[in-house]
């Protein structure tokens, strides 16, 4: 007991010299020694990698899984290292909503056939999702999580070591400065000179050997910058093959309902086009905003010729909907008289004509009139 007590009022000795040597510092009333420029530099580099790292982490589970509390869940898991119980994506639970209210309508009409359709690529691409989600927490957020909770905290203990280590060494200094200005004045300090000259040479093998020991650990934040960067490689195929797998299933599910509804619905993804301004070939607006975007091929129109055998083009008038604006994205040659030539950036008026191919609208430039086709056209209004 004797032991402990003296070990306990021997560290709190040493606490309380660090204390005034590190106060006196920041009073700037003592000297402190400085780090050389190398060691300064890599401490800089691994608090902006812990710093950048965390956003990173934070934001990429934000982005995994957007909901906190289902985060907070799984952190709770995860601290009392138990295994996560498998969650239903919301795409796999609307799927299943679909198909349950399909059983309800009837699987045999329209629309509850379509609903178990689209129910079930619903789920697949639940299923996707959760593939993504599972590669990407093992190969990019677990990684990171090792570094911040193992090595980050191995460095930041051996940087506490290293500033008690130099606030000791500087304590050595002053003391052995205050013993050589009293033995100045007697000679009797003469032992305590030596006394303090010892205390140094132990405080700066100390604190050099606890530098070079801090120097490593920071040096091995470049072999995590690898790594890191081989981790964030994969991060990106699988959310690259995740996409990839999303466009084919919707791609997959446009094509069995045209077939499936072609009878019922006729050109129903051709009308939406149209109306929407969203066709199978790229957006307008988004190729619009791309640099180097080309146009849409022109496809050919088999109708054309007949509506233009039909249909006068000076005597069309606009409909009962009404006309609107529309911006040419880009240059367009009309391939015939019944057709209008289109410059990009400019405005033109557009309007439909009953019994027009969905594809086409009647574009107006002040006396001139003529086809026009959709792709071409960014409709404002």
């Amino acid at each position: 007991m004797d032991f402990n007590v003296k070990k306990l009022a021997s560290d709190a000795g040493v606490f309380f010299t660090r204390a005034v040597q590190y106060t006196e510092e920041k009073l700037g009333q003592a000297e402190k020694t400085e780090l050389d420029a190398h060691l300064e530099n890599l401490i800089a580099r691994a608090d902006c990698t812990k710093n950048w790292t965390e956003k990173i982490f934070r934001q990429t589970e934000v982005l995994l899984q957007p909901n906190p509390s289902a985060r907070i869940e799984e952190f709770f898991y995860e601290k009392l290292d138990r295994k996560l119980p498998s969650r239903t994506t919301n795409a796999e639970l609307l799927g299943q909503y679909m198909q349950d209210a399909a059983k309800e309508f009837g699987p045999g009409t329209p629309y509850g056939s379509t609903l178990i359709t689209v129910g079930e690529y619903q789920r697949r691409l639940g299923g996707a999702e959760r593939e993504f989600l599972q590669t990407s927490a093992i190969n990019f957020l677990t990684p990171l999580r090792n570094f911040l909770e193992g090595d980050w905290k191995t460095i930041s203990k051996e940087r506490r070591l290293l500033e008690n280590r130099r606030l000791d060494l500087d304590v050595c200094k002053a003391r052995l400065k205050k013993a050589k200005l009293a033995e100045a004045k007697a000679a009797l300090w003469s032992e305590e000179v030596d006394k303090a000259e010892h205390e140094l040479r132990v405080a700066q093998t100390e604190f050099d050997r606890q530098a070079e020991v801090t120097r490593l650990l920071l040096e091995g934040i470049s072999s995590t910058h690898v790594n890191h960067l081989r981790c964030l490689h994969e991060f990106v195929e699988a959310q690259a093959a995740y996409y990839t797998q999303c466009h084919k299933h919707m791609q997959d599910l446009q094509k069995e309902l045209s077939s499936a509804n072609g009878d019922t619905f006729p050109n129903a993804f051709a009308v939406n086009a149209s109306t929407s301004g969203v066709s199978a070939d790229p957006s307008p607006v988004s190729t619009a905003t791309l640099p180097g975007a080309s146009p849409p091929s022109r496809s050919p129109n088999p109708s054309n010729a007949l509506e233009s055998s039909t249909l006068k083009i000076e005597e069309v008038k606009p409909s009962a909907t009404g006309t609107r604006k529309a911006k040419v994205l880009y240059d367009y040659d009309a391939a015939d008289t019944s057709e209008l030539s289109l410059l990009a950036d400019e405005l033109i008026t557009v309007y439909t004509v009953p019994g027009m191919d969905p594809d086409w609208l009647v574009g107006e430039r002040g006396n001139q009139k003529g086809k026009v086709p959709v792709t071409y056209l960014e409709l404002l209004s």
